[in-house]
């Protein structure tokens, strides 16, 4: 096929026949098992609601005081009745599943198969594991009622990232962003207002889609103040999740 005099080539172009239908069966497949995680994903928890995704280093340690941090939020969290969700895998992971597995609602692993440093824990009510990270990052925002996010590397900036832009876009529902360890969060922040908000590549107002709690009791406080005067959100606004 040509456009503007290019030669874009198509799939159904493929000369060779056997190439072509090996390339397609391929292909489909993989379209297949995508579309098999999100079924799975939709099957198993889109009935958990209320619930809290909660992110963080997959290297911290128990003994770090993040952990312990993590382990307490997330039990304080299930027993309110939020169920929680996490990686499925160590670190904050584990300490977000094993605080929500000994308190009173379901602790959910969102697990990924990694080539390292994803091994699933043990405290997991609901395990589901997905081999593509956007299928996997849906099921994180789509069912979560709020985000509370510890200390993390890349993979926990990805997912703060995401989320604040699908709110700050309007592709997802406002929810309460909520990050602990202010000391860790502190130069972070400092720079989204020194550089992104001075020079105008986000309006100050972005700013207040995060909130900065240290103390657990503070953080589940601020999660049942923000849905305490809440209704009943407008279809469209419930509908929201579907376009991510």
């Amino acid at each position: 096929m040509e456009i503007r005099g290019k030669k874009v080539p198509r799939l159904r172009e493929i000369i060779d026949i056997e190439r072509a239908t090996s390339k397609k069966a391929r292909e489909s497949w993989h379209m297949l098992t995508i579309m098999a995680e999100f079924i799975e994903s939709t099957e198993r928890l889109s009935e958990l609601r209320p619930a809290v995704s909660v992110f963080g280093s997959a290297r911290i340690k128990p003994d770090n005081p993040y952990y312990d941090l993590c382990v307490d939020i997330s039990r304080r969290l299930s027993d309110e009745g939020f169920a929680v969700i996490s990686g499925g895998g160590p670190g904050i992971m584990e300490a977000a599943n094993k605080g929500a597995f000994e308190g009173l609602s379901s602790s959910v692993g969102l697990n990924i198969e990694l080539p390292h440093e994803q091994t699933s824990n043990k405290w997991q009510d609901i395990s589901i594991t997905f081999r593509h990270f956007f299928a996997r990052k849906v099921a994180f925002v789509r069912y979560a009622d709020a985000y509370v996010v510890l200390p993390g590397g890349f993979g926990t900036m990805d997912e703060l990232s995401e989320a604040l832009t699908l709110i700050q876009t309007g592709k997802s529902r406002r929810i309460p962003v909520i990050l602990v360890g202010s000391t860790f969060w502190s130069g972070l922040l400092d720079w989204f207002r020194s550089q992104l908000v001075a020079d105008g590549m986000i309006a100050e107002k972005d700013l207040d889609l995060m909130q900065v709690i240290d103390d657990p009791a503070e953080v589940v406080q601020a999660i049942l103040d923000f849905y305490e005067d809440q209704t009943t959100p407008p279809e469209s606004e419930q509908e929201s999740g579907m376009y991510l």
